[in-house]
């Protein structure tokens, strides 16, 4: 007969799990704080200097002049242009792939495809800002006759590419939580493949769906290496998609090398940070407001 004193209860095994996942829930929440500490702690002396409407609005980023010019509303439109022309091209192409993994395609298919996701998902960045170098950029200069291919499009092509397994994994997992009885009981009305899809079953998962776009901009718009390679890099606010502009993670990637510690460059480059992180903050806010929205509205209806 084994000793009991060996063997923990039923109840104290579950104490003990709760205060696990308790400790790693507060180890995730001190980690955050220290990040936004030291981001903060690394920004906000700039601001005894340089006042923040011209750091925000300003249009010259000119940090290593004398005097300095430290504005980064080109680099802002710079993220923000990027950012939103790579989810106008990724999130049809994430949608009609989750619904043709979901809904349409047969196992063997769709194994497949989510394998290929999958690997997509999972190619390096560089590897992204390569291709776009070499293969992207002497096509788009060759086509539209530009001085460069470095440019916005390119850019916001590669983007794409980067956002797409993001935004279709989490929308197909979106359709497939869909309950089976919304499907069913459409096709019980008559409705044929292609209305419940596109009338209930997209309807029903919206909610998701738009966390998943929330997320892939946030993806894009702190995406660094891409945008460092086949940008282009001009700190000045674009007249057309196929000039070159210089997003706040490339400035940043680029410069803080040679950025003299605690200097005022130094302290520019983190409140650039600081404006990355108010960023993506807002779009959570945005996508986490959405999603309530969507579900107090898919209640409502039932």
């Amino acid at each position: 007969m084994k000793p009991n004193h060996i063997f923990f209860s039923r109840e104290t095994k579950e104490r003990i799990i709760k205060r696990f996942f308790l400790f790693c829930a507060f180890i995730s929440v001190g980690v955050l704080a220290l990040i936004l500490f030291s981001l903060f702690h690394g920004g906000m002396p700039l601001f005894e200097t340089v006042n923040i409407k011209s750091f925000l609005l300003g249009m010259e980023w000119y940090p290593t002049f004398e005097p300095p010019e430290f504005g980064i509303f080109p680099l802002i439109i710079g993220s923000l242009i990027v950012t939103t022309i790579s989810t106008c091209i990724a999130v049809p192409l994430s949608i009609l792939l989750a619904v043709f993994t979901a809904e349409v395609a047969p196992d063997y298919l769709k194994n497949t495809v989510k394998v290929i996701i999958e690997l997509l998902a999972g190619l390096p960045s560089v590897v992204l800002g390569f291709f776009g170098m070499v293969v992207i950029a002497p096509i788009l200069q060759d086509s539209f006759n530009l001085p460069s291919g470095l440019n916005i499009i390119n850019a916001s092509l590669i983007l794409s590419i980067m956002v797409v397994p993001t935004i279709a994994s989490l929308s197909d997992d979106a359709l497939r939580a869909v309950p089976k009885e919304y499907k069913e009981a459409s096709y019980a009305l008559g409705a044929t493949r292609f209305e419940t899809i596109a009338f209930v079953i997209i309807p029903g998962a919206l909610s998701g769906i738009f966390t998943a776009i929330i997320l892939g901009m946030a993806r894009a718009i702190g995406e660094t290496m891409v945008v460092l390679m086949v940008a282009g890099g001009a700190g000045a606010i674009p007249e057309s998609i196929f000039d070159s502009v210089r997003p706040m993670p490339a400035s940043i990637a680029a410069e803080m090398g040679e950025a003299p510690r605690n200097g005022l460059h130094y302290h520019a480059l983190f409140a650039i940070g600081m404006v990355l992180f108010f960023i993506t903050l807002a779009f959570n806010i945005v996508a986490d407001y959405v999603s309530r929205r969507f579900k107090e509205g898919g209640s409502s209806s039932l």
